[in-house]
């Protein structure tokens, strides 16, 4: 957030038109500072004394010598009347603690003997990379490229999708220290302004030293920090950001992040991706069901497994529980440990494979899926079918979408484990209720999370867990209580004249 009030007066102290002083003050201000520079000139034009003030590792180079220095020394020109028509823009500033933050965000600050004002100019030469795919976030069909850690250029590929007038943002700076600049963006006759004005009151009521990257953004933010499941979406997508704010959501990008939160968000969102809109509604529609329908294998299949091996084996028929019989036979530990063994393993090596390099990491996958599996199953340590139920349960939380989303769903597995442990069926049922208890109990921004399944809003099934055709959602979803309900016309009417 901003400054406090109590921040030191001296900060808040104008310039003098002395630009001796003015170099003595900036080099007291920032002492042990190598790559601050400090140059004098003379304006060519006036005559009068100058000095230009950057920091050598954040400023453009060619940007200072050819649209700076060269128009001063160089060229005509009067500093009081856009006497630098290159750079992006020239600021008057008098007040010290802008110029300072202005100086750390790469820009130039000229000082000229004799005014009371600053000039702040646009230089920044922040270190970048090049728009790639995301890696998280892949598509078939979508567009191939994610945002970066430029908040300008993330909010100019946003621009890119929505062209309009009505594209609003608002920008405020969080973190004493870190002065991170966080952009909210909005369509404004479409966002609910209550939802606005929730997500500026959160934005602006952080008082930390710095935030880094969005999700310790969330954690300021969200409705309930304790909760298991996000209440916040993330995204690396821009034509997938553009969607959500068409749809009446707001998003919101953090400068130095490659990702941009979106809310309010519901528990179905998590499982949507670009591509049920690039592909045609009955494939879209399956694959979500699928999604939906991996989401609770990941949760309940090794509680299950425990449940029947340890309570209810008489529901399983008899051939196969002699297979499972002679298969446990030698397995020394009971059905929650063995399945906390391997889910433990699984973890491990999923934790392996993403924190060291591509090619170390698919060789750690190919080790502990195979030569580790196959050992402990012919060291008689874990059942045959225990490893196939792992299987199959980490499988099911590779489909679905979110990393979010995935993470929680690992850790409700293991909850419903130690409930399969001590009740048996009855323990997964309570678990279950639980779930959905929390599910319906939940906010997004003061939204309901389970909308709209509960409560029940027969509208927005149109876009859930299935997708009808785009030419029959004509109107926003309800979930984002948008001002601008209809979002298009009448489509297909050329069928209607044939």
């Amino acid at each position: 957030m901003m400054k406090e009030h109590s921040a030191n007066h001296e900060q808040e102290e104008q310039i003098t038109s002395c630009l001796n002083e003015s170099i003595g003050r900036i080099q007291d201000m920032f002492t042990d500072t190598p790559d601050l520079i400090i140059r004098k000139l003379t304006i060519k034009q006036t005559g009068e004394k100058a000095a230009i003030v950057y920091m050598e590792e954040l400023t453009d180079k060619t940007c200072l010598n050819h649209d700076i220095l060269a128009p001063l020394q160089l060229e005509s020109g009067n500093p009081s009347d856009d006497f630098i028509t290159n750079v992006g823009y020239v600021k008057p500033e008098s007040l010290w603690t802008r110029l300072r933050l202005n100086l750390m965000l790469g820009n130039s600050v000229l000082f000229i003997e004799g005014r009371g004002t600053a000039y702040i100019l646009d230089s920044k030469g922040l270190p970048t990379r090049a728009i790639e795919d995301p890696q998280q976030e892949p598509s078939l069909k979508g567009a191939h490229q994610g945002f970066i850690e430029i908040g300008s250029q993330n909010i100019a590929m946003i621009r890119r999708y929505i062209p309009d007038k009505e594209l609003k943002l608002r920008r405020y700076i969080v973190g004493r220290r870190g002065q991170t600049a966080v952009t909210l963006i909005y369509l404004e006759d479409v966002a609910q302004p209550d939802i606005i004005k929730v997500f500026e009151e959160r934005i602006q009521s952080i008082d930390v030293d710095a935030i880094i990257n969005t999700g310790e953004l969330v954690e300021f933010i969200e409705d309930q920090p304790l909760a298991l499941l996000p209440q916040i979406l993330t995204t690396e997508r821009p034509d997938t950001a553009a969607s959500q704010i068409l749809q009446g959501r707001c998003v919101v990008v953090v400068d130095g992040s490659p990702s941009v939160l979106v809310a309010p968000a519901t528990f179905m969102s998590f499982f949507q991706t670009v591509d049920d809109y690039s592909s045609r509604w009955s494939i879209s529609s399956f694959l979500r069901i699928l999604r939906i329908f991996a989401f609770f294998i990941a949760i309940f299949l090794p509680g299950f497994y425990i449940s029947v091996i340890s309570y209810h084996f008489e529901i399983i028929p008899m051939k196969l529980l002699l297979t499972l019989g002679e298969s446990r036979g030698q397995v020394p530990f009971p059905p929650f440990v063995e399945a906390i063994i391997m889910e433990v393993t699984l973890e491990m090596l999923r934790e392996a494979g993403v924190r060291l390099p591509a090619p170390i990491g698919q060789t750690v996958g190919i080790v502990g899926g195979i030569v580790i599996g196959q050992a402990v199953v012919q060291a008689g340590l874990i059942s045959n079918v225990m490893v196939i139920a792992v299987a199959f349960t980490a499988i099911a939380s590779f489909i679905i979408p979110n990393q979010d989303m995935m993470a929680a769903v690992r850790l409700m597995r293991f909850m419903i484990m130690v409930l399969a442990t001590w009740f048996g069926f009855i323990g997964m049922v309570v678990g279950m209720m639980t779930i959905m208890g929390r599910l319906i109990t939940l906010n997004s921004l003061d939204t309901s999370y389970g909308t709209p399944i509960a409560p029940f809003n027969a509208a927005d099934w149109k876009d859930t867990l299935l997708r009808v055709p785009l030419w029959l959602m004509n109107n926003r979803p309800l979930s984002t209580r948008a001002i601008q309900a209809k979002r298009q016309g009448r489509n297909r009417g050329w069928k209607e004249k044939q």
